[in-house]
């Protein structure tokens, strides 16, 4: 397919998780009312095979799992992605035990003003993330993307929870199998994304966190590529590259807080503090990109509306 380029989208990471705990309900509609174009649900299976909407299996950190006595048999260690992981996974639990649990900051260190959410929010399904989406859509008049990422596709494949089906199924039974321009489905594992090529026309995004092979092979399968900003860093030129492969590129994942900004764009000495994360939006809208992932719209928001096609590139580092 041919890249044709387009105002970069805001794409709301986990929601408005800079203000909200994450992959909250919450967080997500935040997000939309801060202008963000597309809401980003990670999704995981029960172990009933519902959808739901979490950064990874193990919720030792996003829930207050650990305080419930009555899971702690629940605790286990597994191989995930190579690696030992001791924890509470969402495979062991059903849908309903899942409600009895509720969210808290997955970073409060950085962010413990959020803190002051915990225990107040629920996890959400992905039905529920559709439901959320198509009702702002109403309210504010405007259309709501929804980015769902397929979290360890490999892994759920092997206990027979395979995520690719329910979630096209999920999408095609909600009216979004037309919605093209309003649904991208992304992964990090390629054969998911090979699977679900072969099940829907809805456009695919490869995410990277390694320099890819073969921009032309990613090509027949996706829409577009997602990158680490250090990958960018790095190699500027692969945006040029990918537009040429016919691919668009959404980078991930900004950050306002200093501890997650380069050097030229903090302020002050504290981590936590806000730096100038609008420095270092500029960088990457001056290399082209089409899309950011963010914890904080709002400010995505801003530096889009800003943009200037012909501003000096500034240096980040």
């Amino acid at each position: 397919m041919d890249y044709v380029p387009t105002k970069p989208l805001v794409i709301g990471h986990r929601g408005a998780c800079g203000y909200r705990p994450e992959h909250t309900l919450e967080s997500y509609r935040l997000a939309i009312r801060l202008g963000a174009d597309y809401i980003e649900p990670d999704l995981v299976s029960t172990r009933d095979g519902v959808l739901v909407a979490r950064h990874e299996n193990d919720i030792s950190r996003t829930t207050d799992v650990a305080a419930h006595p009555s899971f702690a048999g629940r605790r286990t260690t597994k191989l995930i992605d190579g690696a030992e992981v001791t924890g509470w996974f969402t495979e062991d639990f059903t849908l309903a035990e899942l409600r009895t649990l509720r969210a808290i900051e997955r970073l409060p260190g950085v962010r413990p003003q959020n803190t002051i959410f915990d225990g107040r929010f629920m996890i959400p399904t992905f039905q529920e993330v559709l439901d959320l989406a198509s009702a702002e859509e109403r309210r504010l008049g405007r259309p709501i993307g929804v980015y769902p990422e397929t979290k360890l596709p490999s892994h759920f494949a092997a206990l027979g929870l395979a995520l690719e089906e329910p979630l096209i199924r999920t999408l095609y039974r909600n009216g979004f199998a037309d919605r093209t321009d309003h649904i991208l489905i992304q992964s990090f594992e390629a054969s998911s994304l090979v699977t679900m090529s072969g099940m829907t026309d809805l456009r695919l995004v490869h995410l990277l966190e390694t320099p890819p092979d073969d921009l032309t092979s990613i090509s027949t399968y996706a829409h577009a590529i997602g990158p680490d900003k250090d990958l960018l860093r790095a190699d500027p030129g692969m945006v040029a590259r990918a537009h040429a492969a016919g691919l668009a590129v959404h980078v991930w994942t900004f950050r306002a807080e200093n501890a997650f900004l380069p050097p030229s764009c903090r302020l002050g000495d504290s981590p936590t503090d806000r730096g100038d994360v609008i420095c270092e939006y500029e960088y990457f809208l001056d290399l082209g990109v089409d899309g950011l992932f963010t914890d904080h719209p709002d400010t995505a928001v801003a530096a889009v509306n800003a943009l200037r096609r012909h501003r000096t590139p500034v240096s980040v580092g």
